[in-house]
């Protein structure tokens, strides 16, 4: 009962984790990275599609990003869809490919995208500590059904601390690293 406990928590701690990284990526650092543009949705074919899926990504220098648009009937859509996403960039069309230079981030705007990292870091860390107080009272439920002993709702309750602790370091940890990626000039 209690391995199924833990097993749940840790993968939906996991999954919040991987949720964090994933938004993190999004924001703009002064590189260019295909990641900047995993957000962007793009009209194609009578629906909402995931940039990635109507075209190719690449970053051939540092401060430039390349859309090449598989159908070229998709370039308009998928401009709009990189303005609509509201990264800053300005896409210049041609042909079938889309060139995305990545200007440089001035001081008020990686002040601004730091905050913005640290917003998604906070709700993470929020995320975790209520999946800890499911577990918490999952195991003290366990306990009043008599199901386990006082001594192991004990040892669980600590199990479920560690496993919180853990992901909250690893959050810190990533919310350093992309602080100092924003910050580098």
């Amino acid at each position: 009962m209690l391995d199924t406990l833990y097993e749940t928590t840790h993968e939906r701690m996991h999954k919040t984790l991987e949720a964090i990284k994933k938004e993190l990526s999004a924001i703009r650092t002064g590189k260019a990275t295909p990641q900047l543009l995993d957000n962007v949705m793009v009209e194609a074919y009578g629906s909402q599609m995931p940039l990635k899926q109507v075209a190719t990504i690449s970053a051939p220098e540092p401060r430039l990003l390349m859309v090449q648009a598989f159908d070229k009937s998709t370039v308009g859509n998928i401009v709009k869809g990189i303005q609509a996403a509201d990264l800053g960039l300005n896409p210049m069309v041609d042909g079938q490919i889309i060139r995305l230079p990545i200007p440089p981030l001035n001081e008020e705007r990686r002040q601004t995208l730091v905050k913005q990292c640290k917003h998604i870091a906070e709700e993470g860390r929020v995320a975790i500590r209520n999946i800890r107080r499911d577990a918490n009272d999952d195991a003290k439920k366990l306990e009043k059904d008599k199901e386990i002993s006082e001594d192991q709702l004990h040892d669980a309750l600590e199990h479920i601390q560690k496993l919180t602790d853990e992901h909250i370091k690893e959050i810190d940890e990533i919310l350093e690293k992309k602080e100092k990626e924003v910050m580098e000039v």
